[in-house]
Order: structure tokens, then C-alpha cells, then sequence
């Protein structure tokens, strides 16, 4: 199997800005810490990402999105249209790489969300995306999955530390929702841990790590699922990143604080 993990000083690094965001340091405040506070600390190395009452650098359906009082909010109210296909708000700004992500979000009951990055347009229909996406969803059966939007669909399932193979030695396809090739290296999650871990209907944290080929997930300091993606084919590097508003019933969707801070830059 050809393996092509990136590993580097740079990979200590990135680890110990992980810990810093995930167990922090004792002396430091509930208030730094705690997601139902109204900000997170911006630390350093990181960029807000949102205007406080504007979508500027954000392109999107307006109809459905909106900002209020620096939060972004997605809704499809009980009254409208169905949508036909899921929609996102893409970031206009930059097309990342190697980063770390992280945000507060709140999502209603039968809400359907998710953060996509190192995606590409889906020309086809309108602000749409297609790549890799930390999931969101309102029961939180999924939320902080690995799941790839209209390409090799589940990567890896909460709880799940997975490697996808290089198709040259394992052929994989998409089989009930999720990609066929993929192997279960290790559990990094137990089913009582991921029960107990969100707050439905409140504020909770999520974090993307995306460093060469290894993406993780991480809810409220927890790692949650994490990829090594070794298919050089389906595989992506860099791409753009967006917040998604599924099809489905009324719901919503909030997120605050969304900052990133670029990583490994050449």
C-alpha cells in the first residue's frame, strides 16, 4: 500500500496548537473555554473569517443565509420552497490547504449542516460544493463525520480513525453511503463518549485539522473521526471552504466565531 503521509517538524507544531485548543491550560478561564460564552478567543496566528453584520467575502443564496449581530444564520422556514439540492455559503477568500478551523454552532432538531473544505464548485447547480465535510446534523447521529459531498461519500464515521487506500491497490466505490475501501485503523471515540459529548440545541464547538493527507474532526476538544487519505486520485489538497444548508425539512443552522489559521505554508 502506498502510503503518502505528510510528516514534518511542522506536524509537532500543529500538534501542540491542537492540545492548546482542545485541553488548554488549568489556570485558563471557563469564559476561553466554554462554547455557550458569547466569543472564543481569537489566539494568535488565527483570522476571523465572518463580518460582524455583513456576508462580505462570503457568496451565497441570501434568501437563506444572513448575518445577525456577527452570527450566520441558515434557515429554511417552514413556509418556503423546498429546496431542490443542498446549498452552501462559500467562502470567497482563499482556496486553504493545510489549516486549522474552528467554530461555535447551533443547529436545530431536524437540522442538516455541515462545514466543507478543500472542495471545488459544483458547476451544475447553483452554490454548491464538492469535497470533503465535517458533518452537522441536529440529532448529532453524524456530527463530525467525515463525509465526502458528491464524491467517495463516508470517509469515516464518528468514533473512527480510518485510511483510504490508493485505488492502484484497492479499488474502492460508494456502497450504502459510505466508500467501500475504506479500513478502520483504530477507535478514537466510544459510543458512550459521542452521547454524551454535543449539547442538542445548544452551542457547541467543532474543529477541522487538515494537514497534507491526515483530516480531523474534532467536537467540543474531542477528537471525533480523522482520515488518512492516501487515494491520490479522489484525493484533495487544497479548495474552498463553505457551510452547507441540506434538503430536507424547516431548519436552522447558526454559526459564531469561525476562525482559521493556516498551517505548513510554503
Amino acid at each position: 500500500m502506498n502510503k503518502i503521509v505528510k510528516y514534518s517538524w511542522l506536524s509537532v507544531f500543529t500538534s501542540f496548537v491542537i492540545l492548546a485548543c482542545n485541553g488548554r491550560a488549568a489556570n485558563q478561564t471557563d469564559e476561553q473555554v466554554n462554547p455557550n460564552e458569547t466569543t472564543l478567543p481569537t489566539e494568535e496566528g488565527f483570522v476571523a473569517m465572518f463580518a460582524s453584520n455583513s456576508l462580505e467575502g462570503w457568496e451565497g443564496d441570501t434568501s437563506i443565509w444572513r448575518m445577525e449581530d456577527g452570527v450566520l444564520v441558515g434557515e429554511i422556514k417552514a413556509n418556503a420552497e423546498p429546496l431542490k439540492s443542498n446549498t452552501f455559503l462559500i467562502w470567497k477568500d482563499a482556496e486553504p490547504a493545510d489549516f486549522i478551523l474552528r467554530t461555535q454552532f447551533r443547529i436545530s432538531d431536524q437540522g442538516n449542516s455541515g462545514i466543507n473544505y478543500r472542495s471545488e464548485r459544483f458547476a451544475e447547480v447553483p452554490y454548491a460544493l464538492k469535497g470533503y465535510q465535517a458533518d452537522i446534523d441536529g440529532q448529532h447521529h453524524y456530527t463530525g463525520q467525515n463525509y465526502e459531498e458528491r464524491n467517495r461519500t463516508t470517509l469515516a464515521y464518528r468514533g473512527q480513525r480510518t485510511e483510504i487506500p490508493n485505488p492502484s491497490s484497492v479499488k474502492g466505490e460508494s456502497i450504502g453511503n459510505a466508500w467501500s475501501s475504506l479500513v478502520v485503523r483504530d477507535t478514537v471515540a466510544t459510543p458512550e463518549e459521542l452521547k454524551e459529548l454535543t449539547k442538542p440545541g445548544d452551542w457547541n464547538e467543532i474543529m477541522i485539522v487538515a494537514e497534507g493527507n491526515k483530516l480531523s474532526h474534532y467536537i467540543n476538544g474531542k477528537l471525533i473521526s480523522e482520515v488518512l487519505d492516501d487515494d491520490a486520485v479522489n484525493r484533495k489538497e487544497k479548495g474552498y471552504i463553505g457551510v452547507q444548508v441540506h434538503v430536507g425539512p424547516p431548519m436552522k443552522i447558526e454559526y459564531k466565531d469561525m476562525q482559521i489559521k493556516t498551517i505548513n505554508e510554503k
